[in-house]
């Protein structure tokens, strides 16, 4: 029952936190500047505390070492390499906030940086993978039960543009009061249910903080919001989500569970070259996709109720789609 020690850990040290780094966030002056070509209405926002994904960051941390403990003494390190590679993901977006901060702007670490970084931290973590024998080259296809051969070559670029991709559509998540945080609770569920169908109890431990971290920090970015994830917690999400994906070796349920954040991208991705190509013409009223749909009259409650109920259908039928798949 390590997965409930480890939810319960999460949870108290991300809400004990929360008393501690919102009202040092303030005095640091660690607002968040808010874009200029966003909705109106969150201008209202602007100076909200940033970077409080460390709440959940270090609580996570934490959970894992306690939780852990003994799936370590063990020889099992699988969960701790997950939440490495989530926190290098962390570590970057800490960069950009801390840039963003400091000359008072809303761009931080140039695109060209960041993927370069976020490259490399994918390509790492698949080959550490590989080494300690969690990751093969087969790629599962799920609800089919069957495996794609792959060599190891291509494996590896579809792996990095996977783990690119993801953490960034996650990160583009993060753009109303609690989304990111309230649609990233199910999908952590998920991966607790199938990290113990799979007996893998190491990873069910970092799946459970997961889900308690963010659970408590949700106490406080439920709107009206009174601190923000930032890219620290929201790139450090979109590492866990890819993370524990691959480290279960069923990466191809990230469409499936994470549907949202597939929406939220592509929506990204259609308006940009939609306003290309029509020179100047927009597809969306605004990008990404929780934009429009505000713009259109949808609520901040009503968008966190939609999006964070849906992606708990979608992970009870992900969950359906590989139950079927022998244990690893």
């Amino acid at each position: 029952m390590t997965y409930i020690l480890s939810f319960i850990v999460a949870f108290g040290v991300a809400a004990i936190l929360g008393q501690i780094l919102i009202p040092l966030l303030r005095r640091l002056k660690a607002g968040q500047a808010i874009r200029e070509d966003g909705p109106t209405w969150h201008m209202s926002k602007q100076g909200t505390p940033t970077m409080g994904g460390l709440m959940f960051i270090a609580a996570i941390g934490v959970a894992v070492v306690v939780a852990g403990w003994d799936e370590m003494r063990m020889g099992s390190w699988n969960h701790v390499y997950v939440f490495l590679f989530a926190l290098v993901f962390g570590v970057i977006g800490f960069i950009d906030d801390f840039q963003k901060l400091r000359h008072h702007a809303n761009e931080g670490l140039t695109a060209p940086q960041k993927f370069l970084l976020q490259l490399a931290a994918a390509v790492a973590f698949t080959v550490l993978l590989r080494g300690t024998g969690y990751l093969t080259p087969n790629l599962y296809i799920p609800f089919f039960n069957v495996e794609l051969p792959l060599p190891w070559v291509v494996y590896m670029v579809f792996a990095a543009f996977v783990m690119v991709g993801t953490v960034n559509a996650v990160n583009l998540t993060d753009g109303v009061d609690g989304l990111a945080t309230g649609v990233t609770i199910p999908v952590a569920l998920f991966y607790v249910a199938v990290s113990a169908w799979y007996g893998r109890n190491d990873l069910t431990v970092v799946a459970a903080a997961l889900a308690g971290g963010l659970s408590a920090f949700l106490i406080y970015n439920f709107h009206p919001a009174k601190v923000f994830m930032g890219d620290t917690g929201s790139l450090f999400l979109g590492g866990m989500v890819c993370g524990m994906a691959f480290a279960l070796n069923i990466p191809l349920i990230i469409p499936v569970v994470g549907l949202v954040y597939v929406l939220e991208v592509l929506s990204d991705i259609i308006q940009v070259v939609y306003f290309k190509k029509t020179h100047g013409k927009r597809f969306f009223r605004m990008a990404p996709l929780h934009h429009h749909l505000e713009l259109g009259g949808w609520s901040e409650m009503k968008l966190f109720c939609v999006f964070s109920g849906a992606t708990l259908v979608l992970s009870v039928l992900a969950f359906l789609g590989v139950m079927n798949r022998y244990p690893m």
